[in-house]
């Protein structure tokens, strides 16, 4: 294990660029297949690239939101109390691994937006207070840990093809309720069988690390005053104001309860609403929540323009018609029962060109439909092996990376030789379940 993690390792961290570095070498790429694949004109190709750039803003607004409200609300007394209990709760470097990778599954399976924000920050924590651990171990078990959230209580594909009305409803001939999907016993088997096996395999790489890497001293959060000294200014005394702090935090918090009781969902901006309305009431005045939400935002960085470039290989995959003859190649190839296994990997390896659920699912979900029902396969498994494709490859693609790493002050090579062991045991996995519950 010592061998194989080490060479892991070291490949990533000597040949594993920046991650913007990679969206533009793929963005070159797909852009180069379009003309050499399909036949499409330059200008065809620049057209769609720019028509696509624009379409994930409003994601990217959502994914920033969710980073500096989490970093905010984890900046708070009273979370920092709460992660600091946790933490205790681990005594060796193994104990450490098994507790953020653990907290983290279970976190992103509820949640995929708190898991990313939670688990990097209880990482950063145990790091602080476990002699012996490696840093960068901690945070790939944390981002790793997100490869359950597709087949969680917040999976897009899942989710949508339960609602009323979606785009996909007409093509399937029916509404694909949860109980076909996420409460499927195929996939709580899944969860259940990677959780383990994710757990196993960090712990075993813990107990394989020889010389340990610490935390940098850039990651370490610094001591600071929470709010302003009173000079004697009303603004200031505003700013300060913990009843005008955490009334509006109670507010934010009411209102959500309404939405829910409304029967409303737990979808990623009820997330964002929480994430902020908490952390304004846990920090108490709004200067000291701004003081974090300044300290949050400087980790955004990476988002604000990488997003941009993978919604245009979004884009170009999409208007090339490249997407959806990846797609129907492997429809074409299957079975009834190969469809679930062929859909797992096909969706895997799409996900690296087209990293998000919701947009690959719009490109793959109506061929993967339609293959399912003129095969006769079960609708719901291909949907579930979907998402598990979906989520798989994103260990090694470090779009979904960015806000962890963020919190972290780590560069995506650090972290990615980690991941991409856990990309093979875990793949092993889910790939056997597949083909057994196929055949049978």
């Amino acid at each position: 294990m010592n061998i194989v993690n080490r060479g892991f390792v070291r490949l990533f961290e000597r040949y594993m660029p920046d991650p913007l570095i990679l969206a533009a070498l793929l963005t070159f790429a797909v852009f180069i297949a379009g003309m050499v694949l399909k036949g499409v004109s330059p200008t065809g190709m620049a057209d769609a690239w720019y028509g696509g750039f624009f379409t994930l803003h409003a994601f990217a607004m959502q994914m920033i939101l969710v980073l500096v409200g989490g970093y905010a609300l984890a900046r708070s007394p009273a979370f920092g109390w709460l992660v600091d209990q946790v933490s205790k709760l681990a005594t060796t470097p193994g104990r450490a691994i098994v507790l953020v990778t653990s907290f983290t599954l279970l976190a992103c399976w509820i949640n995929w937006g708190v898991g990313l924000v939670a688990g990097a920050v209880l990482a950063r924590e145990l790091a602080r207070n476990v002699k012996g651990v490696d840093y960068r171990l901690l945070i790939a078990a944390a981002y790793s840990s997100f490869i359950v959230w597709h087949g969680g209580l917040s999976g897009s594909a899942t989710l949508l093809m339960a609602t009323e009305g979606n785009f996909l409803q007409e093509a399937a001939g029916r509404l694909v309720p949860v109980s076909e999907t996420i409460f499927s016993r195929l996939n709580l088997s899944i969860s259940i069988l990677v959780s383990l096996t994710l757990i196993l395999t960090f712990y075993l790489i813990s107990r394989s690390i020889v010389e340990p890497v610490g935390m940098p001293q850039s990651a370490v959060p610094e001591k600071r005053d929470s709010i302003k000294q009173d000079d004697g200014v009303p603004a200031t005394r505003m700013e300060n104001s913990r009843l005008l702090g955490i009334l509006t935090g109670l507010l934010g918090m009411a209102t959500i309860a309404i939405y829910f009781r409304g029967a409303g969902g737990l979808d990623l901006n009820a997330v964002i609403f929480i994430l902020i309305f908490a952390g304004m009431l846990l920090h108490g005045s709004l200067a000291a929540y701004l003081k974090a939400l300044n300290e949050g935002v400087s980790g955004a960085t990476g988002v604000v323009i990488q997003f941009p470039f993978y919604a245009g290989i979004m884009g170009m995959m999409a208007s090339s018609g490249m997407s959806a003859d990846f797609v129907r190649y492997f429809s074409e190839i299957a079975t009834a029962a190969t469809m679930p296994f062929l859909t797992f990997i096909s969706a895997g390896l799409l996900n690296i060109l087209v990293p998000s659920g919701g947009g690959q699912w719009a490109i793959q979900g109506p061929i993967a439909v339609e293959a399912a029902r003129a095969l006769d396969a079960n609708l719901g498994w291909t949907i579930v092996a979907f998402a598990w494709g979906d989520a798989w490859t994103n260990l090694i693609q470090p779009f979904w990376a960015l806000p962890a790493l963020a919190i972290a002050g780590l560069r995506a090579k650090d972290i990615m030789g980690f991941c991409a062991l856990a990309l093979f045991t875990t793949g092993a996995v889910i790939g056997a379940i597949f083909l057994i519950a196929g055949a049978m």
